[in-house]
């Protein structure tokens, strides 16, 4: 295996106390590298770490809890040679997302100090398994309405000399062509997903705001059809990540329990936390979907009703994107329904935990 370094600028992460055996140039020597690292004294205990090797939660009380990664570092201690491996890791405490992490193992200087270098590859490993299927996928599902615009245009030249056939073709032909934009967003939203890690440049936001901010979002579709929208916050919910994209899935979870519900009904929103996790629940009173559906509604261009989806306008993609968000910042989400009496979907993401290791490793001052 050959590994490359690249220089880059950091801002310096901590500041080590005089007490530590790490040198000044093996700490800007880490810091310029274009990996996470951990460095560990004689004792296994851990005396620096970057930044962002928090997202791995590969450290606790100043140990690695690691069993691979330990075994690693032990090598190294008993042949003073590198060491080299594939780790994959999940990405939080629930759902199916992974780090893929290329490690290696050295030893620095004769004070017993060993630091692991962390690279993740999980962008270049999903990057290359997704494009592949999504080729695939959009060029049939632009070929609909892109066809349908051929044909009307067609029927509107011959239809020239009756002004109504032309108003019906027009009409739509607009409708066709909004399907084709929404398509052609969703496509774009879900690309810029795949091309995004939330938790590299995450940040702490409330969970509560991000509820009603897609709440308001979707209030003048629900009044439209007289659907009352009912967002209930029991408690407060911090969560890391891309508070954007956090957005978008609760309101797409929201935007396709109105789409599928009965005018003059309720859509309801709850935020709780439950142990260490925030839960986002919406709930409807629409048409729910049929069992043999429920394992594959979170497919991308799943369409449980084509037909209910064409008056709605559905992209088949809405699903898709909640499900590529839950699992992008290390949750899931799931699905609750029962035809005639409505569904509810859940999603999860992993609460932020008050308490960095940095601070108590590294007091800002020392």
């Amino acid at each position: 295996m050959i590994w490359g370094f690249k220089q880059k600028q950091r801002a310096p992460q901590v500041n080590l106390p005089p007490q530590n055996d790490l040198s000044t140039q093996s700490f800007d020597l880490l810091r310029a590298m274009d990996a996470e690292s951990i460095v560990v004294n004689s004792t296994d205990q851990v005396i620096y770490y970057s930044e962002k090797i928090t997202n791995f939660n590969l450290i606790k009380d100043d140990r690695i809890l690691n069993k691979e990664l330990i075994n690693l570092i032990r090598a190294v201690r008993r042949s003073g040679n590198p060491q080299d491996a594939t780790m994959e890791l999940p990405r939080g405490p629930i759902g199916a997302g992974t780090h893929n992490l290329l490690v290696r193992v050295v030893s620095i200087g004769d004070a017993g100090l060993i630091a692991s270098l962390i690279f993740d590859d999980s962008e270049m490993r999903r990057l290359d398994a997704i494009r592949r299927d999504f080729v695939a996928n959009i060029s049939h599902e632009l070929k609909t309405p892109i066809g349908a615009l051929s044909i009307l245009s067609e029927a509107v030249l011959e239809a020239s000399n009756d002004p109504q056939a032309i108003t019906k073709f027009a009409s739509r032909m607009q409708t066709e062509a909004k399907r084709l934009s929404d398509l052609v967003q969703e496509i774009i939203n879900l690309s810029r997903l795949q091309d995004d890690d939330p938790l590299k440049n995450g940040k702490s936001f409330d969970l509560a705001e991000v509820i009603s901010e897609a709440v308001d979002q979707s209030r003048l579709h629900a009044e439209k059809r007289q659907i009352v929208l009912a967002y209930e916050s029991f408690e407060e919910a911090r969560i890391n990540g891309d508070r954007n994209q956090v957005t978008m899935a609760v309101q797409n979870l929201i935007e396709n329990a109105i789409n599928y519900s009965p005018d003059k009904t309720r859509v309801a929103i709850t935020l709780k936390n439950n142990d260490a996790l925030a839960e986002i629940s919406v709930s409807d009173q629409g048409i729910g979907i049929p069992e043999k559906d429920l394992e594959r509604i979170f497919e991308r261009f799943y369409r449980v009703d084509p037909a209910r989806s064409r008056q709605t306008g559905g992209t088949g993609l809405g699903l898709s994107i909640v499900k590529h968000i839950a699992t992008n910042h290390g949750g899931d989400v799931s699905l609750w329904s029962v035809e005639g009496a409505g569904s509810t979907f859940t999603i999860r993401f992993p609460l932020v935990v008050n308490n960095s290791p940095i601070n108590q490793l590294y007091p800002e001052g020392n």
